[in-house]
């Protein structure tokens, strides 16, 4: 009879130790297939001047910035938004702003989400909730509902492509006060 007992407590107790080892195993497989993002850096109350021939092109300002930039398919991350201020040749201001924002340098897009608002010089206001930025083109690009406003009315539309400055844009599914004349103008 004790025996039995001290058979059942090893066998009991030699499964209980295989299952929770295989378990611990098992969550190690697990995470094999798992990558890790790691940041290579991390930088707090981010401020970046951008300049080209001595003169200022844009001055980035971000809370917080991660730069994946290790990565096969290296990216810079904003988790808690940007300020951008872009001059142009004329030395006029443009404003961006969102409340989430990620680069990728292999492909040299923008990608800005979350109460994204361009103020050109001109005093145009685009607004959407998501809106990429092709760095090489300088153009902008969306399928989100944006809304524009100018002198001449707002304007609502869902889909949106422009170059930077918001001049030679095209709207899609157009609606506003005005006349679609005027929103180019």
């Amino acid at each position: 009879m004790k025996l039995k007992i001290l058979y059942n407590i090893l066998f009991w107790g030699s499964f209980a130790s295989i299952l929770v080892s295989c378990e611990r195993d098992y969550k190690d497989v697990q995470k094999i297939g798992k990558t890790a993002f790691v940041p290579t850096s991390e930088v707090e109350n981010f401020k970046l001047k951008y300049t080209d021939s001595a003169q200022i092109k844009s001055i980035l300002i971000s809370p917080l910035m991660f730069d994946f930039g290790s990565l096969d398919f290296p990216f810079t991350e904003f988790p808690k938004g940007i300020d951008l201020t872009v001059y142009d040749n004329d030395k006029k201001e443009s404003y961006i702003t969102s409340n989430y924002a990620i680069t990728y340098s292999k492909s040299d897009i923008i990608d800005l989400q979350d109460n994204v608002k361009i103020t050109s010089s001109n005093g145009d206001v685009l607004e959407t909730s998501q809106l990429y930025y092709d760095r090489k083109r300088e153009w902008f690009f969306t399928e989100k509902e944006c809304k524009f406003s100018n002198k001449n009315g707002v304007y609502y539309f869902k889909g949106f492509d422009s170059k930077s400055d918001l001049t030679q844009g095209e709207a899609r599914s157009f609606s506003g006060e005005g006349t679609f004349s005027e929103l180019k103008n």
